[in-house]
């Protein structure tokens, strides 16, 4: 009675002591959530790679007081792939970090969150050029948005509530999205944004994250850079907590 099983990501471990981990993982069904991987590092530990970071499993734990035991996992995705590249790795562990801190009370929306970071990590995981691998996040970056409530305004502008056409606009992270230029005239904001980028955007946000449109076949690795830095600090914004991987990820990008 007090087994439960769901499917889970793994995205963090810490020792609880010398033979046990705590590994921290967002599930399908119950949001984040804490399991015990006991003798996970003895060598002959049924558990193994299985509680490695971003590995995928369907798990059986066992409901404790203040922390619950994993008892069985069978991986469902390795994503092998995304250890064989170290910009792979960073996105991989980008998106995780974002799941981390978005995470605390999102279990009304789980399955959706769930589904979304294992598309992103399988995207990233077969992705074969760099341009790919950051579509696959500014999707993540932008649904997750969406589905935590601080969905990005890219269509009319935050004052006037006017539609913004094929025109140049300024972006407000703290506001929530885009201004037109006249409005802009009051408030002095700094980050000019192309029509052009906003289209983009539009188009990753709007369209199934399995879906291939136009604007993913033509875009470059510079329009994605700087649309997943916007996104990035618009993310931080709203949870006040940087990634600790966009440094990496930049310094990759040299």
């Amino acid at each position: 009675m007090n087994n439960y099983v769901t499917e889970a990501i793994n995205l963090k471990s810490y020792n609880l002591n010398d033979a046990d981990k705590i590994i921290v993982m967002y599930s399908k069904d119950n949001g984040l959530i804490k399991g015990v991987a006991k003798g996970i590092k003895k060598p002959k530990s049924k558990l193994g790679a299985r509680m490695d970071l971003l590995v995928a499993n369907s798990l059986q734990l066992l409901k404790g007081r203040s922390m619950d035991t994993i008892v069985q996992a069978q991986t469902v995705n390795h994503f092998r792939k995304t250890r064989e590249n170290m910009d792979k790795l960073m996105l991989s562990s980008y998106i995780s970090e974002v799941v981390m801190n978005f995470g605390e009370g999102s279990e009304t929306a789980s399955k959706e969150i769930y589904d979304l970071l294992y598309k992103a990590l399988d995207r990233i995981a077969g992705s074969s050029e760099k341009k790919d691998m950051l579509i696959a996040v500014i999707k993540f970056q932008l649904k997750i948005l969406l589905i935590m409530g601080f969905c990005v305004e890219l269509d009319t502008c935050l004052c006037c509530r006017e539609q913004v056409l094929d025109e140049d606009m300024y972006f407000s992270s703290s506001m929530g999205g885009i201004i037109c230029k006249e409005c802009n005239e009051h408030l002095g904001l700094k980050l000019k944004m192309h029509h052009k980028i906003r289209d983009f955007l539009q188009a990753m946000l709007q369209f199934d994250f399995d879906y291939e449109s136009d604007y993913d076949k033509k875009a470059t690795e510079k329009v994605c850079n700087v649309c997943f830095e916007l996104l990035d600090e618009y993310i931080k914004t709203h949870t006040n907590k940087r990634q600790k991987s966009v440094k990496l990820i930049k310094e990759l990008a040299l």
